[in-house]
């Protein structure tokens, strides 16, 4: 018994490897993998509107700085600071009794002239007869001539100086020489206006009002080259229209059109200066806010537009899954180029008539089989797209072929 223990456990070692490799050769197959659901959309070209975006502020279309043209003391402020005024509106008077009494003093000037006029006259009449007749010298016909004209003269620059007076008088009651709202008063009353000194206030009119934004040298060349390459195509009438977006999100509800664009690039900042004109008849644009422009019209023809949340973004760029014809996910990579709405366009990578996945691709992996359980909900594509990076630009404007905005004045 002994003898036969120790050759059962010399054994062990063959009997264990012999079943190691038993179940080696009988070890289970794996287990298939699940198809996994998704919602897909099928790509289809289309025309898809584009709309640019900028950042603009607002300038009044006149910005009128009242001043004084008299020097005098300053007697009354008759408007409301900061409130509407009408052209002709009175909003300040100089004092008036000093230009009064000069335009006293120049038409008691102009009826003694007068007076001298009329002796001239009388003069002359007595005169020509009698040298007519030889009765007197032709020296004295030529003196008498000479008194009249310049008593004539003398008339006239009498009427001239209380025409000046006149003016004088009027420029201490200052008016408003536009419709607009009115700023602040720079002087108090009792305080001496001059000529180093007559700045009252300022009135800036509410319609039009101007934005002005600004078109860098990398846009322009970017918009030359997509219409050349045809991947966009301008209106035909090359208008754009302009719509401006407030600071809280809200849409002014009245569209402008680009009326100026420079022709010459800034050389501190590299763009050139774009201005459109909007209608404000109700005043809600005031001068000096900052707005989003968006200038739309321009389209990109047979554009290819997938919802944003089909977008996988990875550390090595931007992909989505498609399906194949085994029914299997795909990664493929693409390039997202402007968001219209809430779907991106992919300006390479894909094509017309492939299935995208919209719905489950955070689930799948490269070859996973899917199930498509239906079409993703159709996203609408905006009114316009903006650029995937937002271009950043200042206050100021446009100019040359090759920018959207260029022919639009």
């Amino acid at each position: 018994m002994k003898r036969t223990g120790r050759r059962w456990t010399a054994l062990l070692p063959v009997v264990a490897a012999w079943a190691l490799a038993a179940c080696g050769k009988q070890e289970a197959p794996p287990a298939a993998q699940q198809e996994v659901p998704v919602q897909v959309v099928k790509t289809v070209a289309q025309d898809l509107p584009v709309t640019f975006e900028f950042v603009g502020q607002t300038q009044s279309d006149q910005a009128v700085d009242i001043r004084g043209r008299v020097s005098g003391f300053l007697v009354k402020r008759a408007y409301v600071e900061g409130a509407m005024v009408k052209a002709g509106q009175l909003l300040f008077e100089i004092d008036h009794k000093p230009f009064q009494a000069q335009l006293d003093a120049a038409k008691a000037q102009l009826a003694q002239e007068r007076a001298r006029l009329e002796v001239a006259r009388a003069n002359l009449a007595r005169v020509k007869p009698l040298a007519e007749r030889n009765a007197l010298s032709a020296k004295d016909l030529d003196d008498a001539t000479g008194n009249y004209h310049a008593a004539a003269a003398g008339v006239e620059q009498a009427r001239a100086q209380v025409e000046e007076q006149q003016l004088n008088l009027s420029y201490t009651y200052v008016r408003s020489p536009v419709d607009g709202v009115s700023s602040s008063a720079v002087l108090p009353e009792g305080a001496y206006v001059s000529t180093t000194n007559s700045l009252l206030t300022t009135v800036s009119t509410l319609t039009p009002m101007r934005i002005n934004f600004s078109v860098s040298e990398p846009q322009t060349l970017e918009f030359r080259a997509q219409q050349a390459s045809k991947q966009m195509v301008p209106p035909p009438d090359q208008h754009y229209a302009v719509t401006v977006v407030l600071a809280d999100g809200s849409e002014f509800p009245r569209k402008g059109r680009i009326t100026f664009a420079d022709a010459t690039y800034n050389q501190q900042t590299g763009t050139y200066l774009v201005r459109a004109e909007m209608p404000n008849p109700e005043g809600t644009l005031r001068p000096g806010q900052f707005v989003r422009v968006l200038v739309s019209g321009a389209t990109r023809p047979g554009a290819i537009v997938v919802p944003q949340r089909a977008v996988v973004h990875g550390p090595k760029g931007d992909l989505v899954f498609v399906v194949d014809k085994d029914g299997k996910a795909a990664p493929r990579p693409v390039t997202v180029g402007d968001l219209s709405g809430s779907m991106w366009r992919i300006a390479q990578g894909l094509g017309p008539g492939e299935t995208v996945v919209v719905d489950g691709a955070s689930k799948l992996a490269p070859g996973a089989p899917v199930k498509i359980t239906g079409e993703a909900p159709p996203a609408a594509v905006g009114v316009g797209s903006v650029p995937a990076s937002a271009p950043s630009a200042q206050s100021a404007p446009a100019g040359g072929e090759a920018s959207p905005v260029a022919k639009s004045s």
